[in-house]
């Protein structure tokens, strides 16, 4: 089965929809898509600029989850049909320094939220896993990061069984796209190389399975609007393993430049093992599949940020022509009182 975003308009046209993490990359791309469908969507950032993202129709909380007292409030007030818990820190380091940080922003916050929305009657809530946290709980997560997810899931299904929660969980696998953070290693090289630079990677060795963010939003609608519940995390990934390597390389040649991206110059560091999305298991149980080839997803996100450069090339072209005639003019007047 082949969804479009369409598809759900039925189940969440004017639903009220929280969205943790609304200001993210995740969070926005899902938020706008909800807004599209007709629902009526507030979101929440840790920070004032979730705000001043440009999602019109959106209704902004600052906040976050890791205060008990925020999470009561938020949903008292907003009192959700359906909950989207993205908020956290992300970080796939395993720097002792982050332990704290993404324990309580990812795994308090979650405790915090499963336990203020048992008495309210929401239709499903969402929590987001992710690909580095381990299957085979024999097996020590990699990073606070991964541990923290793995711990998300845990209490997902807990609250799921004892407390008969309606939670679904998901485990995005790499989102790439539009509007995605510049700091992230594909928007990093898109944006060297417009503005002329040689971008400094590591080898590029790591392999990692990547989804397209449309895909990935249509996941996640698709795994919430499912009649059934299920006891584990759906997989949203491709299915399909590509070096960063290839991706970078992929770029190049879409952007027909002659820069020569500096693989090597940066140390490789610790990166989690290679793991492909189980997207069988998905496809059996929700119908969805990616749609978007990697081809077709780097293109158009190659293009966007070309047209964002474009934007404000064109805006430092208005300003400096505005103060060059601003300062002809007041040159002008001043020689004429001076006469």
């Amino acid at each position: 089965m082949k969804f479009d975003t369409n598809d759900f308009r039925d189940q969440l046209e004017g639903k009220k929809i929280l969205i943790t993490g609304a200001s993210g990359f995740i969070g926005q791309n899902l938020s706008k898509c909800l807004i599209n469908l007709g629902a009526i969507v507030h979101g929440t950032s840790r920070h004032k600029s979730g705000a001043d993202s440009g999602l019109e129709g959106m209704y902004w909380w600052q906040g976050t989850f890791e205060d008990p007292g925020t999470a009561r409030k938020v949903l008292k007030k907003t009192r959700p049909d359906y909950i989207f818990h993205l908020a956290g820190d992300v970080t796939a380091a395993n720097d002792q320094k982050h332990l704290l940080s993404t324990y309580n922003s990812l795994l308090t916050s979650t405790v915090n939220l499963l336990t203020e929305a048992v008495d309210m009657g929401c239709e499903k809530i969402v929590l987001a896993g992710s690909s580095t946290e381990p299957v085979d709980l024999n097996i020590t997560p990699a990073s606070p990061y991964a541990a923290a997810k793995l711990g998300t899931v845990v209490y997902g299904s807990l609250f799921q069984q004892l407390y008969k929660l309606p939670v679904v969980m998901i485990r995005p696998f790499m989102g790439y796209g539009p509007a995605q953070p510049k700091y992230k290693i594909l928007p990093h090289v898109i944006m060297s190389i417009l503005n002329g630079h040689q971008p400094k990677l590591t080898s590029g060795k790591w392999e990692v399975d990547w989804i397209y963010i449309d895909d990935l939003v249509e996941g996640i609608l698709a795994a919430t609007t499912h009649s059934q519940i299920y006891d584990k995390p759906l997989d949203l990934g491709s299915g399909k393993l590509t070096s960063v390597r290839e991706m970078v390389e992929m770029i190049a040649d879409i952007m027909e430049t002659e820069i020569e991206p500096a693989f090597g110059a940066i140390p490789d560091r610790f990166s989690e093992q290679p793991r492909i999305a189980d997207v069988e298991t998905t496809r059996s149980l929700i119908g969805w599949q990616v749609k978007t080839s990697l081809e077709t997803g780097l293109r158009t996100m190659v293009q966007w940020f070309r047209e964002q450069v474009k934007e404000v090339k064109h805006a430092y072209l208005f300003l400096g022509i505005f103060f060059c005639k601003y300062n002809y003019v007041a040159q002008s007047m001043q020689f004429d009182y001076l006469l």
